[in-house]
């Protein structure tokens, strides 16, 4: 069976240590006999793809990547740079994308998240107001919210995220502005505006869960990072399980809330790779799926699960 080799990111005040918000993954994927190289994150959103990976031996072969966020331009290079040194990475550049950006994967889970639309912009770019009104125009009325294609920021929920009434450019415009300026150069893709939906906290458990697909199937059920309470129940996820196989990707995962009329929607979809595990969960749970997975072609491969 072929070694799983794991690239993290480097500790940025020691570059021969893990960092330590990934450290516990590692430990537990070289205590299976795996192996955890190291990535210098801060070279790589430099564009110094060749520092980044100096530590990465030759001939390495396929590689996970479990660190922080990387834009998918920079991915691509990332996996450019690997690939000069006889190694790659398990999930294609394409594949990241995909789930990692929303319109890479809304077509896909649109019976299972609120409607949305979004608007190709450059950081620091507000769209003007007539440009944000034809946008939210394609939305149903009523109220919504702003985020790039990769994240929101709803801990600024009033000033840079919900979005009462759309049918008010001033509004509008007001919120999406700010929410420009405070993601600044990390602006991924453009801004999306999402139907806002009614979520209501569960009587036992998280606001969110976190599910983490590996080859089409739920292997993992966790409690989405942000949420205090970390017990999580597993909910039926048959019906989000045709979606997750058309995305074809490796790994995957989709954040789940509970709507005021009781049905499960999707929140997000990430790349596996690039989220992150609430502090209650196992890591060794996470590390035995890509050791198990190994690395197997990029189409989904078995349906078989514990599901």
């Amino acid at each position: 069976m072929p070694t799983t080799a794991v690239l993290y990111c480097r500790d940025p005040l020691d570059g021969r240590r893990t960092d330590a918000h990934f450290a516990g993954e590692a430990r537990h994927l070289r205590a299976t006999g795996g192996k955890a190289l190291l990535l210098d994150h801060d070279a790589l959103l430099a564009g110094d793809t060749r520092e980044a990976v100096s530590r990465i031996p030759e001939g390495t072969g396929a590689l996970w990547y479990r660190g922080w966020m990387i834009p998918a331009a920079r991915y691509t290079a990332l996996d450019a740079a690997l690939r000069e040194r006889g190694a790659r990475l398990v999930v294609d550049p394409e594949r990241y994308r995909r789930a990692h950006e929303l319109p890479g994967w809304y077509a896909t889970f649109a019976d299972h998240t609120p409607y949305s639309a979004w608007l190709p912009t450059a950081p620091g770019e507000v769209p003007d107001p007539s440009a944000l009104s034809a946008l939210a125009a394609r939305l149903p009325s009523g109220a919504a919210i702003v985020k790039d294609y990769v994240k929101s920021r709803k801990h600024e929920w009033a000033e840079a995220c919900h979005i009462p009434d759309t049918r008010r450019p001033d509004a509008l415009h007001r919120v999406v502005s700010r929410f420009v300026e405070l993601q600044g150069d990390d602006l991924a893709g453009g801004v999306v505006l999402r139907a806002f939906e009614d979520f209501v906290t569960p009587d036992a458990g998280p606001a969110e869960i976190r599910v983490w697909w590996l080859d089409g199937t739920p292997r993992l059920v966790t409690a989405h990072p942000d949420s205090v309470c970390g017990a999580v129940e597993a909910p039926d996820l048959g019906p989000l399980r045709p979606a997750v196989e058309a995305l074809d990707c490796r790994f995957v995962t989709t954040d789940l809330a509970l709507r005021a009329d009781g049905v499960r929607r999707v929140v997000e979809v990430g790349d596996g790779q690039v989220s992150d595990m609430h502090r209650d969960a196992d890591p060794a749970a996470l590390v035995s799926l890509l050791t198990e997975a190994q690395a197997g072609p990029a189409g989904l491969r078995g349906r078989g699960g514990v599901w």
